[in-house]
C-alpha cells in the first residue's frame, strides 16, 4: 500500500519539543513519510532560553526545492509552519507553484504570534506576506493572535463566545473557499478546544475537551500536525480536529503530571502508539 508524503517546511530546534521535532514524528506515527524543509536551525526554541545558536536556512531552501522539483517528486499534502523571513514566504510560494497538484492538501499554520503578542522576528510586512501565503491554502489553522492579524482587528476587538468564534472562522474562510480551524477556542473555563469551518460542506462546528490548567510550548505545532496527518488519511475536517484536541490534551496531562519545566515542551513521545492505526 502507498504510503502518503508530507512536505513539512518548518524550522527545527534540537531542544525543547517544538516544529519539526514533533512534526516529524507526529506524522511518522500516523504511517505518512514526513519529508522535512527547514527554514532554521536552532540549539534550542527561543522562549525560556538564553544564548540559543541559529542558522538561517533560506538559501538552501531554495537548493531543495530545486532538487526535488529535478526529482519530480509527489507530495499529498504541502504543511508550513514558523518562516524566518519574507524571503522565505516567497520561497513557500514557489514551493506550492511547482508542487501542487489538484489532488494536493495544503495547509498553513501561520504562526505569527501568540497572547495578543505578535512574535518578534515578525515585521508588519511579513504578517502581510504570512496572510497573502495563507490565502493559498486549503486549511489554516490560526490561533486568536493570528486570527487577528489576518483580519486586520486589534487582538482586543476580535469576537467573543462561541458566537464570536463562529464568526472569526467564517471571516476568516474568503467566503467560503478555504477551511478554518481556529485553535485556542474555549466556550468555557472548564473547556478549550477548537472551531472549524470546513468549506467542504459549509458547516461551522466547536471541537471541546476539558482544559488542562497550565500553559505548554508546541501544543499548536502538535495540534496542527496531528490534524494534518488525519486530513491525509482521509478524515473530515471536524474529525481530524477532535483527534488533535484529544491527543494534545493527553499529552499535557502527561506533562502536567510530571510538573516539567516549560521550556521543555509537551512530553508525548510516550504516546504516540495513540496515533497509529485508526488514531484515539
Amino acid at each position: 500500500m502507498f504510503t502518503p508524503r508530507v512536505a513539512a517546511i518548518h524550522d527545527m530546534s534540537g531542544f525543547g519539543r517544538c516544529s519539526l521535532t514533533i512534526v516529524l514524528p507526529v506524522l511518522s506515527a500516523m504511517g505518512i513519510q514526513c519529508c522535512p524543509l527547514p527554514t532554521a536551525f536552532l540549539s534550542t526554541h527561543t522562549s525560556g532560553f538564553q544564548g540559543f545558536t541559529f542558522l538561517d536556512m533560506t538559501d538552501e531552501m531554495s537548493r531543495v526545492a530545486a532538487h526535488w522539483k529535478a526529482l519530480d517528486l509527489d507530495f499529498q499534502a504541502i504543511y508550513s509552519g514558523f518562516l524566518g523571513s519574507g524571503r522565505q514566504i516567497g520561497i513557500v510560494e514557489g514551493f506550492l507553484r511547482d508542487f501542487r497538484k489538484a489532488d494536493t492538501l495544503v495547509v498553513v499554520d501561520p504562526v505569527m504570534g501568540d497572547h495578543g503578542r505578535v512574535y518578534q522576528t515578525y515585521t508588519p510586512a511579513m504578517c502581510a506576506g504570512m496572510a497573502r501565503l495563507a490565502e493559498r491554502a486549503d486549511v489554516i489553522t490560526p490561533n486568536l493572535t493570528e486570527a487577528a492579524l489576518m483580519l486586520g482587528v486589534p487582538y482586543e476587538a476580535l469576537p467573543a463566545g462561541e458566537a464570536g468564534c463562529r464568526e472569526i472562522v467564517e471571516r476568516l474562510s474568503l467566503g467560503g473557499r478555504r477551511s478554518v480551524v481556529l485553535t485556542g477556542a474555549s466556550l468555557s473555563e472548564e473547556l478549550t478546544g477548537a472551531m472549524c469551518y470546513d468549506a467542504g460542506t459549509g458547516r461551522t462546528e466547536a471541537v471541546q475537551t476539558r482544559r488542562v490548567p497550565r500553559e505548554f510550548l508546541g501544543t499548536g505545532d502538535m495540534f496542527a500536525s496531528v490534524l494534518t496527518g488525519a486530513l491525509v488519511r482521509g478524515a473530515a475536517l471536524t474529525d481530524a480536529a477532535a483527534q488533535a484536541v484529544e491527543f494534545v490534551r493527553a499529552c499535557a496531562e502527561r506533562t502536567a503530571a510530571q510538573d516539567l519545566p516549560m521550556r521543555e515542551g509537551v512530553d508525548f513521545e510516550p504516546l504516540l502508539g495513540l496515533l497509529t492505526g485508526g488514531g484515539l
